[in-house]
């Protein structure tokens, strides 16, 4: 599944703030740890604070902080801020109306139906824990003996 960069920008930060809730982070230091642009990622954190999944803290100490509960908030919460999932039912597509532009329609609707329930049940708390798991070094492959 492709994503916009808007989208993907969304989701590492929202991973960083979810990760210790009681911290505030400065845009700046969220940019630095991915490599991503300072601006461009002050955008995407102003449609998060519209959503209500973050705060932003003004002073000098000031940053964003995560607003939400990670149980609840999901993968599909999160990404239809910027872009929509499964939103073309109903619109006109350039299937046409032929016999195999319905049923190639009826596929794409399935395939946008299970993307959506997929990231709707995937909440932050679970990817949380996967980018853990993620960063864990893998264990040691067992030893062959010769035999």
């Amino acid at each position: 599944m492709r994503v916009q960069v808007a989208t993907r920008l969304a989701l590492f930060a929202i991973f960083e703030l979810a990760a210790d809730p009681r911290r505030q982070r400065a845009a700046a230091e969220i940019a630095h740890r991915y490599g991503i642009s300072v601006n461009h990622l002050s955008k995407v954190l102003r449609t998060l604070g519209r959503a209500g999944l973050v705060e932003a803290l003004r002073g000098a100490g000031g940053g964003y902080r995560f607003k939400g509960n990670p149980r609840r908030v999901t993968l599909l919460d999160v990404i239809e801020l910027f872009e929509p999932i499964g939103s073309t039912k109903g619109d006109e597509e350039p299937e046409g109306p032929s016999a195999e532009g319905r049923a190639l329609r009826r596929v794409f609707d399935e395939v946008d139906d299970i993307a959506r329930a997929t990231l709707s049940s995937i909440s932050l708390a679970t990817m949380l824990k996967l980018v853990d798991e993620a960063r864990r070094p893998p264990p040691p492959a067992p030893s062959r003996r010769a035999g």
